[in-house]
């Protein structure tokens, strides 16, 4: 699909929040979407499933988007655009004004296919100037199957990373087995940060689109165990603030030569020269994502904090990058949960 300068021009004055619905084959997505869609306060969301396939549902939008990811003349899938996933984004945002007697939808839903690795869909969201300042990523939830879930994780490196990467872990299917206590375990180390939820107890509205955490939760003490796929998160306290520039050039960096074992970054960093408020960081893969600047610290520790969620990179390589910050790994909560 072609772009000109009247997309760029029909940017909304306001990013329109996404939020990311992942997980396995069969693990639930789309019933949980469903209790999602049936909360009458969400009726105005719109909805993309990478699949192809439409459902009617006259208060929605539905786009089918292409699953394959286009490989870059170097060979790395890693960093691909997925282009039906951006041209279904595009058609989305160009017909946001022109239904008539429908108003404009002010939140969309993004369900991806089961088979999906997240990364690339991340990266979509930054590749493209339009898509960057018309959306903003508000969370990404990874549903999780009570009964099969430890042997998914353990088999399909896809599952990993997708329960790697989430803002919010849904344990789903509690009504057909109990939540084993391995699976809670392996999902916690596997994820550091992330709430882990019963689907069947949980707001289905408020998990799915419940606002960009500000403040990072803090991190449980297996910060830095490898898992399986090489998959672990690294948390980092920064000692000493950094400058805009040095900061940049460290994740830009680690981005620039290590980009396909970046699955996920977030933190809340203050900079050295730039006083009054810390930014919220977010970066996937070979894409660093523009701060978000905060008027406040979300909480009273003000510590600069990054998780790093990564496959088969040396924390020590991380660690190294940011030397100027004088980084110390997290290696248990501190002050509480």
């Amino acid at each position: 699909m072609s772009r000109n300068l009247a997309d760029l021009a029909s940017v909304p004055t306001e990013p329109i929040p996404l939020s990311v619905l992942t997980g396995f084959l069969g693990s639930g997505k789309t019933t949980f979407l469903s209790r999602v869609l049936a909360v009458p306060d969400l009726r105005d969301t719109a909805v993309i499933v990478s699949e192809f396939g439409a459902i009617a549902l006259d208060h929605l939008l539905l786009e089918a988007a292409v699953d394959d990811v286009l490989e870059l003349p170097n060979g790395c899938t890693c960093c691909a655009v997925h282009q039906g996933l951006a041209d279904s984004f595009y058609r989305l945002l160009r017909a946001r004004q022109a239904i008539a007697g429908r108003p404009p939808f002010r939140r969309i839903a993004l369900e991806t296919s089961g088979l999906a690795d997240p990364g690339p869909v991340l990266y979509t969201l930054s590749a493209d100037a339009f898509l960057e300042a018309s959306l903003r990523l508000d969370r990404v939830v990874t549903t999780v199957d009570a009964v099969i879930g430890s042997e998914t994780l353990e088999q399909y490196p896809e599952a990993a990373a997708q329960a790697a990467v989430a803002d919010f872990l849904l344990i789903t299917k509690t009504d057909l087995s109990p939540v084993p206590d391995a699976l809670v375990q392996r999902l916690a180390s596997l994820n550091t940060t992330a709430p882990i939820v019963d689907a069947s107890d949980a707001d289905a509205g408020a998990i799915l689109f419940g606002g960009s955490p500000k403040a990072l939760p803090r991190p449980r003490l297996s910060a830095t165990v490898a898992h399986a796929h090489g998959i672990y998160a690294l948390s980092v306290r920064l000692q000493r603030p950094m400058t805009r520039l040095g900061f940049a050039m460290a994740l830009g960096g680690l981005a620039r030569d290590h980009g396909e074992k970046l699955l996920r970054v977030k933190g809340v960093v203050e900079f050295a020269d730039r006083p009054g408020g810390p930014a919220a960081i977010h970066a996937v893969q070979h894409a660093l994502y523009p701060p978000r600047w905060l008027e406040r610290w979300p909480d009273a520790d003000r510590i600069s904090r990054l998780v790093f969620v990564v496959r088969d990179l040396e924390p020590d390589e991380i660690l190294r990058r940011f030397a100027a910050g004088e980084p110390a790994r997290i290696t248990s909560p501190a002050g509480g949960t």
